[in-house]
Order: structure tokens, then C-alpha cells, then sequence
């Protein structure tokens, strides 16, 4: 049941996510104090996040299920789980435990009471840090957030890290073009900021997961996130003409 007074709206897509699940709501619960729903996001009735999702739901009745019916993919099931949110702040989150959940409450508040739009997570600034993964694939994308920093004067070290919160109304009036998976935060991220939202980062922890499979899948969506760099460096927003005193 929606729960008109949650402040945060978690969507958590899930494939199979069955190992995870159950640590990933704890730790939500106990780090994450303010009100909230968390939506897991599947795409077939087999999976097996669903039963320890069920048995869960009687000790934590915030948490719900909302089937993918946009298409199988994490893309699609990012998009079904936009569509079922109604709380202010949204925040897009794996069941893995690699999200540092403990900075969401920081989040909601820069995005409630400082007027803020998206607030991301960053690995790259100061404060921020990665342990384990892929040496590359980390190295790639400490290039990315560090060059978009400087060069499109991105407000985010950490531009492909999806793991961010955003005021519901952006996500609602920004459709989502991409068209392979995770590479769909940094479009939203590039055209809030060509739009001059307001875009700012707080430090993070990001843990390599402990169970499961990764979805990410580097070759294929390379070229995709490709896009959206250029697009973030050609697409700066336009300098406000400053005012002359006299």
C-alpha cells in the first residue's frame, strides 16, 4: 500500500537477487530513519528475490513489489519503478550493498530544505571512496567524473556513479533516451544541468558486492555512456549575464 507520508521513494531493480535482498532492506531500515517505501522492481514471477521479499513484508510493510511490465532490462525496470514513485525525493539503488545508504537522509534534506535537485554520490571527491571492483573499469570512471568536472562544469566527481537522489519532478519531466542500462543517471544528470538544475555531490563509500552476479556490462555500454559525456560537455548551460551596479 502507498504510503502517502514517505519522504524517500527507493527504487531497487532486482534480478535474482534472492542472496542480497534480505541485507540490502535491513540496512535501509537501519540507516535510513526518515519515511520511506522501497520498491523492488523484477521482471518474471520466478525470481527469486520474490519469496524473501514476501516473507519480509509483514516486518517491514513499506517495502513493496511492482512488476516490470515495460520490457524486460534494468533500464526498463528503472522506468517502471519511476512511474510507481509518489515522494518528493526518489533514489535509484541496487539490492548488491555496494550503495552507501547511510548518506540518503543527507540526501532528502539538500534536496527538501536547500532547494537542490539531484544530489550524487561521489567515489572522487574528497571524502569519497571505492573499495574493490575492476581496476579498469574504476580507473574509466574516475576519468569520466573527474573530465566532465572540469570541462562541462558538471557539479559531480563521480558522474557514472548511478547512485544518486533526485527530486521526483525531474525525473517526471525528463524521458529517458537511453537505451542500454546504467548510462541513463548521467543523462538525466547532463540534461538537468544543460536545464541549469541545481546539481550537487556529498562523498560516498562504494563497496564491490558480496553475492550475485553484476549486471554491468562495460563493452556493450561503453559506447552509450560515450554519448552522454559529449552530450554533458556540448550541452553547458548558458552563463547568466551578471548585473551591473551603479
Amino acid at each position: 500500500m502507498t504510503d502517502p507520508g514517505a519522504v524517500v521513494d527507493f527504487v531497487m531493480p532486482v534480478y535474482n537477487e534472492g542472496a542480497n535482498v534480505e541485507s540490502a532492506i535491513r540496512e535501509i531500515d537501519k540507516s535510513v530513519s526518515i519515511p520511506k517505501r522501497i520498491l523492488i522492481v523484477y521482471d518474471f514471477d520466478e525470481d527469486n528475490t520474490l519469496p524473501v521479499v514476501r516473507a519480509l513484508q509483514p516486518e517491514f510493510p513499506y517495502v513493496e513489489l511492482v512488476k516490470n511490465q515495460l520490457g524486460k532490462g534494468v533500464l526498463n525496470a528503472v522506468r517502471a519503478g519511476i512511474a510507481a514513485t509518489t515522494a518528493e525525493v526518489v533514489i535509484v539503488t541496487m539490492a548488491d550493498l555496494s550503495d552507501d545508504v547511510a548518506i540518503v537522509p543527507e540526501m532528502a534534506r539538500l534536496i527538501r530544505d536547500e532547494g537542490y535537485d539531484i544530489v550524487c554520490a561521489s567515489r572522487y571527491m574528497r571524502g569519497g571512496r571505492q573499495i574493490g571492483g575492476p581496476w579498469f573499469k574504476g580507473f574509466l570512471s574516475r576519468t569520466a567524473g573527474v573530465s566532465l568536472y572540469w570541462l562541462a562544469g558538471l557539479p559531480s566527481h563521480d558522474a557514472t556513479n548511478a547512485f544518486r537522489a533526485y527530486r521526483r519532478s525531474v525525473l517526471i519531466e525528463t524521458p529517458i533516451e537511453s537505451t542500454g542500462g546504467f548510462e541513463y543517471s548521467l543523462e538525466i544528470t547532463a540534461k538537468a544541468h544543460a536545464r541549469g538544475r541545481r546539481i550537487t555531490e556529498i562523498p560516498s563509500t562504494w563497496r564491490d558486492r558480496s553475492a550475485g552476479t553484476s549486471r554491468f556490462q562495460m563493452r556493450r555500454w561503453l559506447p552509450l555512456y560515450l554519448r552522454w559525456y559529449f552530450y554533458a560537455i556540448t550541452h553547458r548551460p548558458a552563463r547568466r549575464p551578471s548585473v551591473k551596479k551603479g
